[in-house]
């Protein structure tokens, strides 16, 4: 299974729609809050080519993009091969 990021802040509810998600499918990730660390916003900035908005989620090396892409990404059928790659 590949490793999962998900950037996040503690008053996100989309950040709490995605980490549920993920611990549904029994998935454990790292997550990295972005809050009141600039370091870590840095980071999510640079590897997200700029998206300021949380969650910012990472499967692997593929950078997914937020909740609601992950959870497309979850009615078409295709998050269950992502995970399992």
């Amino acid at each position: 299974m590949p490793k999962v990021r998900i950037y996040t802040t503690p008053i996100c509810p989309y950040c709490v729609r995605a980490k549920a998600l993920l611990t549904k499918k029994g998935v454990s990730f790292e997550e990295i809050d972005v809050y009141m660390d600039a370091d870590a916003r840095d980071e999510m900035l640079a590897q997200t080519c700029g998206a300021r908005t949380v969650p910012q989620i990472f499967i692997g090396d593929r950078h997914v993009g937020g909740c609601d892409q992950l959870y497309e990404l979850e009615r078409a059928g295709e998050l269950d091969p992502l995970l399992t790659e």
